[in-house]
């Protein structure tokens, strides 16, 4: 089954970007690696719900940022 770029590129919101009037290409360097839309919205959501330091905080927001950190190694686990 043949690739649709045009929906792969939507999930990629760098992507939408023109360069020279052409659509943004990108070529992974192995240094930077353009984030998908749900990678982008995970991450906003996490600091603005969990943020904290990892085993250091004697507090319910400590305590929330460790079972989200250890539930992403379980859901990411699962996934291989």
């Amino acid at each position: 089954m043949p690739w649709n770029v045009h929906l792969i590129r939507e999930q990629f919101p760098a992507l939408s970007q023109r360069v020279h009037d052409k659509p943004l290409v990108y070529f992974d360097s192995a240094a930077t690696t353009q984030k998908p839309r749900a990678v982008i919205e995970a991450t906003d959501g996490f600091y603005q719900r969990f943020n904290a330091n990892v085993h250091r905080g004697a507090h319910r927001l400590g305590d929330r940022f460790d079972a989200q950190r250890l539930g992403a190694g379980v859901s990411a686990s699962a996934h291989k």
